[in-house]
């Protein structure tokens, strides 16, 4: 077991050590730094849920050292490549400043004297996805291995938790939608399914960053179903676009541009209904969790954390739901484009 787990281990070390690397570690209390009391009965900023929300260039979990500051990689005509840690764009007491020309914006945009750059710096949520790419790779080497150890046996460990939900995706979502052609697709789909699914269970943990409520996730996802579905698309599903049978030819003329707007209102529907509905889930708990500061009162703190707790089961159930929802409709657009349609002639 040792031996198998040895390459993932060492990736996932490999990854802690480079974030580690560029931020120094977590940021350490400034020395001679002093807190009155008016600071620390400093008014509470309702800004933070936006904040929470939103990418950013550092990962802040805790006050007094509780900040990783992540690499930043930018390039530019000016300054060619350049690869710093964020930790540069703030003072020691946290404020923004300018660095070597380069200027960090309220929007967490990079400017260089001025004029934009291109920006691929492994951000908050940049880290979340590797984060969450790791764990997937390492859930997965765990039930192929339990596949191969336990052929013609019962399936034990990850592998007989896994298992059900597996096959539940296929039998009740791929299958179904796609037709006889699903295996071809079953990778794409059970990826699709398990990134979504364990993005959204990650980003309900303290401090955890908003992956899947960020629309260039939900968008990016959209558009490889987008690519699939019409690559894939055989010359029935372009001929209902283009040529639909059975419709008198004067209707066609207004038939054609539905059609072609539906091709590109499907993938924004699953970026939207996506992005939304983590966005919206991590705003009302925050914001529930935010009455209790504003208000300042026990009552008020109890109330807000058992509504909390209950809105916080619901936000499980939603990540589930979710993840079924992208998976069943990106299974319903590809089965669309690949079913071979029949057609009755009528005199």
């Amino acid at each position: 077991m040792s031996i198998f787990w040895s390459p993932a281990k060492r990736f996932s070390l490999y990854l802690v050590v480079f974030f580690l690397t560029f931020s120094g570690a977590f940021a350490a209390p400034q020395e001679g730094h002093e807190t009155n009391t008016a600071e620390e009965h400093e008014a509470f900023d309702p800004n933070i849920i936006i904040h929470h929300v939103m990418d950013d260039h550092v990962w802040h979990l805790w006050d007094h050292g509780g900040t990783i500051f992540l690499p930043v990689i930018v390039y530019s005509q000016q300054g060619g490549l350049d690869v710093f840690s964020s930790r540069n764009f703030y003072d020691e007491h946290h404020n923004k400043v300018p660095y070597n020309g380069y200027v960090l914006d309220e929007h967490e945009h990079i400017t260089l004297n001025g004029q934009s750059v291109l920006d691929i710096s492994i951000t908050k949520n940049v880290a979340m996805l590797l984060i969450n790419a790791t764990l997937l790779v390492l859930v997965f080497a765990a039930v192929a291995k339990g596949y191969q150890n336990n052929r013609g046996k019962a399936p034990k460990g990850v592998q007989s938790f896994m298992e059900p939900i597996i096959v539940f995706v296929r039998d009740e979502i791929v299958k179904p939608n796609i037709g006889k052609n699903y295996e071809k697709f079953m990778p794409y789909m059970l990826t699709l399914f398990f990134f979504v699914l364990f993005g959204n269970l990650l980003g309900l943990l303290p401090g955890a960053g908003n992956l899947t409520g960020n629309i260039a996730v939900t968008l990016t996802l959209a558009v490889l179903t987008f690519i699939i579905t019409n690559v894939k698309g055989n010359k029935e599903y372009w001929k209902h676009i283009f040529w639909t049978p059975g419709v008198p030819l004067p209707l066609r003329i207004f038939i054609l541009p539905v059609e072609i707007v539906g091709i590109f209102t499907k993938p924004f529907s699953l970026t939207v209904r996506l992005f939304v509905a983590i966005t919206a889930g991590h705003i009302v708990l925050l914001s529930l969790i935010s009455l209790t500061f504003i208000f300042k009162s026990i009552f008020v703190g109890f109330a807000s954390s058992a509504i909390v707790l209950f809105i916080s089961l619901i936000e499980l159930l939603v990540a589930g739901i979710q993840a079924y929802v992208f998976t069943l409709f990106s299974s319903l657009y590809i089965g669309m484009a690949t079913a071979e349609h029949e057609h009755e002639e009528h005199h």
